[in-house]
């Protein structure tokens, strides 16, 4: 009878640790091209980052914030190539006045959008000063900050830690090649690294290759008993909390 209750118990240990195991996946990279919406037909909970001041932003936004789905900002940063950023861009040239009033101004015209994450940026999140007041600002907010790892020197979340800001880190990039072999190999990746770690967090982009892929791909995670979930819950309970209640009060507002 003893070795009975344990064997269950193992068993019901080794079923809800399973459960656990949850993957968030954010398409960035939206507003530029109206075919960028064919993203939002992906099922479950895709969550998405809207590059600010962009054609489609906004209306992209709008359409998946209806569909009950978590919304970044996509705030290009300086990177060390000197790629040309586009509207809403932070440099290591702005004082943190200008920084203030540009990111401002990019959650005026998304304002439910509970966080951002880094378009390109691989200089600027290297330097404490200027991402020390990007922080102050997501403080201020109740924002998080989704490091997008563009660089392995990013100081990213230990900036954010300085400031109490709830924040995670990309793992997998799911479609630097455009191939249904290397999408495939990435999305191994990430399902091995949430059996490991019990968490993971990809971003891909609204090609039209990664759309596909993940179409097909996305039904297959049941079958490692893994859940793919609002990047939010992949924080700790109290900072997931305050994300569910801004987007109440946004959907309120609107």
């Amino acid at each position: 009878m003893i070795l009975r209750f344990c064997f269950l118990s193992l068993f019901f240990f080794a079923a809800s640790t399973a459960a656990e195991n949850r993957i968030a996946i954010v398409i960035d990279d939206i507003g530029y091209r109206q075919t960028d919406s064919l993203a939002l037909d992906l099922p479950g909970d895709i969550t998405y980052s809207i590059l600010p001041q962009t054609p489609y932003g906004k209306t992209l936004a709008l359409q998946a914030y209806r569909q009950n789905k978590e919304i970044l900002l996509h705030i290009p940063m300086e990177s060390e190539n000197g790629k040309r950023l586009g509207p809403g861009a932070l440099t290591r040239k702005m004082s943190e006045e200008k920084i203030r009033a540009s990111l401002k101004r990019s959650f005026e015209e998304i304002p439910f959008a509970i966080g951002i994450n880094n378009h390109m940026g691989s200089l600027l999140t290297q330097l404490y000063r200027p991402m020390s007041w990007i922080m102050a600002f997501l403080k201020e907010r109740d924002l998080l900050f989704l490091d997008s790892l563009t660089t392995e020197y990013s100081r990213g979340r230990e900036i954010a830690r300085d400031f109490d800001v709830p924040a995670l880190n990309r793992h997998v990039f799911l479609d630097n090649q455009l191939s249904d072999d290397y999408i495939a190999s990435q999305f191994q990746e990430l399902i091995m690294r949430a059996k490991t770690y019990q968490s993971a967090i990809a971003i891909a982009h609204p090609h039209p290759e990664t759309i596909t892929a993940l179409t097909n791909l996305l039904p297959t995670l049941a079958e490692h008993n893994i859940s793919l979930v609002p990047l939010s819950a992949l924080l700790p309970q109290q900072y997931s909390a305050r994300a569910k209640v801004k987007s109440g009060k946004a959907a309120k507002a609107d």
